[in-house]
């Protein structure tokens, strides 16, 4: 059974607080403390994006579709884009080991008291977070805005509109973020 009520009746401590009670957890967990964190975490995210962007326009292009990398590199430097390549698993590397503490941390005040929950709760926010980058961040944003565009590439403006290569690298990020969910989860029992 699940079933969301107030903290005041909980514990007559804050009326704007929410938990959601779960049999299946068999925990109570903190919905405001959720959702602020996720808010954070997209803020975060969004910055750890752009900032790169605006600095380096190239620091992304690994995540681009092949027919803009392509465009790019008539006029450019090639540079290692494949996934497997050093550079590429070095950055993704860096971010999964990062995502896991990160999520270990945020945790704690959620009202998790379970590796089940924990995991609940961090991959709750990994997928919020996938999501927004897929159907805001790339069908959006990149998608619309020709400032964050590659250098040349400003012109190709179907290319920067493939929703189906978007889904398909989400659907990829929800299995990646497998990991540092379950590793947020094992720091946080232990």
């Amino acid at each position: 059974m699940i079933e969301i009520f107030n903290a005041y009746e909980l514990d007559n401590y804050c009326s704007v607080v929410y938990y959601l009670h779960c049999d299946y957890f068999k925990s109570y967990m903190n919905w405001t403390v959720i959702v602020i964190e996720t808010i954070v975490l997209l803020l975060f995210f969004t910055a750890a994006i752009m900032i790169p962007l605006v600095k380096n326009p190239v620091w992304w292009i690994h995540d681009y579709p092949k027919d803009i990398q392509e465009r790019y590199f008539e006029t450019h430097e090639r540079i290692p884009t494949q996934f497997f390549s050093a550079k590429v698993l070095v950055k993704k590397g860096f971010a999964v080991i990062l995502s896991s503490f990160i999520l270990a941390l945020l945790i704690w005040p959620t009202g998790a008291d379970s590796f089940l929950s924990a995991f609940a709760v961090s991959y709750g926010m990994w997928m919020v977070i996938d999501w927004y980058d897929c159907f805001f961040l790339d069908w959006v944003l990149f998608a619309n805005v020709k400032a964050v565009r590659l250098p040349g590439t400003e012109d190709m403006d179907k290319a920067y509109h493939q929703k189906l290569y978007h889904v398909i690298r989400s659907l990829w990020g929800m299995l990646l973020g497998l990991i540092p969910c379950l590793l947020a989860s094992l720091m946080f029992i232990i």
